[in-house]
């Protein structure tokens, strides 16, 4: 009837576009679209109701969410100088993704890519498949119904095992390593820090986590349970001026899902005449001054051979240029578009995301 409300364990979720899943000091992903999907990525469903049934929404609103929180389960939310955010991790750390390597398994009957993992909370070493990044992708979507966990590289069925390949994978994925780290509520998340600890050659230990992982009762509507609010003076918040913000916030994500998908193909079409165009173009010219060249060269003549040589290396500069355009996009566009990539995966969660926060 006042039109405020107190954070409690009924309105926890109601934690504005923030509070449903950025770290404090990170700002909305600048991306759009789903282009960068992994096989473990939730479809985008159309049917909005039903995305509150599934996220167990419904079931917490209506008080059948039931279950005993363990400290260590515990997620707390403070006022922050912006308003309710993740408590920060007290212990942050970051973790490197380097030296693919092509391994074998089955006698060498199947091949695969595997990653070398160092976080340096650790300083542990573990080697992980793409195939151990879907599945942690897949546990921490399902886990968490309000924070934006980041879309995987894609996968890719043929030419897996070519080094262009390899290396933009592993750059993704080091994109995706860097926000995961950074973010206060899933780098301490119990399966994903089994994924960087758990040793690579104990299989055993491996499976155990897993299972542990997949038997989590702290999901659905249980998940809602575990989020602990601040009480006390200034704890209110404004129903009206929530409702405003998430607003704001999805009218921010569909143009910048609009802009992102614009500059994805325009950026993606320019990088295609720079390494084909352009490159050719300029190569053309360059072959047309080799001829002159070499036509030149026939006159024998003393006071010939300067221009004849000048002209050749105008050939070869026109041919350099063109190298150069072609090698360009990985210098500048291709990291942009990486980043990109990244913050696309996002922008296709935030519907689902604020769908759960309206209907609470």
């Amino acid at each position: 009837a006042s039109g405020r409300y107190r954070l409690s364990t009924r309105s926890e979720p109601s934690l504005g576009p923030r509070g449903a899943g950025h770290p404090p000091g990170h700002p909305h992903p600048p991306g759009g679209g789903g282009a960068a999907k992994s096989s473990a990525t939730v479809s985008r469903n159309l049917n909005r109701f039903s995305t509150f049934v599934k996220s167990g929404g419904e079931a917490f609103v209506l008080g059948e969410a039931s279950g005993f929180v363990k400290d260590g389960d515990k997620l707390c939310v403070v006022l922050g100088p912006r308003g309710p955010e993740w408590q920060e991790n007290p212990y942050p750390f970051q973790c490197s993704i380097e030296d693919p390597t092509k391994q074998t398994k089955f006698k060498g009957m199947k091949s695969y890519i595997a990653y070398k993992l160092v976080s340096s909370h650790t300083g542990q070493q573990v080697h992980r498949r793409y195939k151990h990044f879907d599945w942690l992708y897949g546990r921490l979507a399902e886990k968490f119904p309000v924070i934006s966990v980041p879309h995987l590289p894609e996968k890719q069925a043929t030419g897996r095992f070519e080094e262009d390949f390899i290396s933009k994978r592993r750059k993704g994925l080091a994109w995706w390593m860097d926000h995961m780290c950074s973010h206060p509520v899933l780098a301490q998340c119990d399966a994903f820090q089994h994924f960087l600890t758990c040793p690579s050659t104990d299989e055993k230990a491996w499976k155990q986590g897993k299972r542990k992982a997949e038997k989590d009762e702290m999901v659905g509507a249980n998940f809602f349970l575990t989020i602990s609010v601040p009480t006390g003076p200034g704890a209110s918040l404004d129903l009206q001026e929530v409702e405003s913000q998430v607003d704001g916030f999805k009218a921010f994500t569909k143009k910048m899902d609009e802009s992102a998908l614009q500059l994805n193909h325009t950026a993606n079409e320019f990088a295609r005449k720079q390494v084909t165009g352009f490159k050719k173009e300029y190569q053309k010219v360059g072959h047309s001054f080799k001829c002159l060249s070499q036509a030149f060269e026939l006159d024998q003549q003393a006071f010939s051979a300067g221009l004849n040589q000048a002209i050749a290396f105008t050939a070869e500069a026109y041919d350099a240029i063109g190298d150069l355009f072609a090698d360009q996009p990985r210098q500048d566009l291709d990291p942009v578009m990486d980043l990109l990539a990244l913050y696309q995966g996002h922008l296709a969660n935030f519907p689902d995301i604020i769908h759960v926060q309206k209907g609470k």
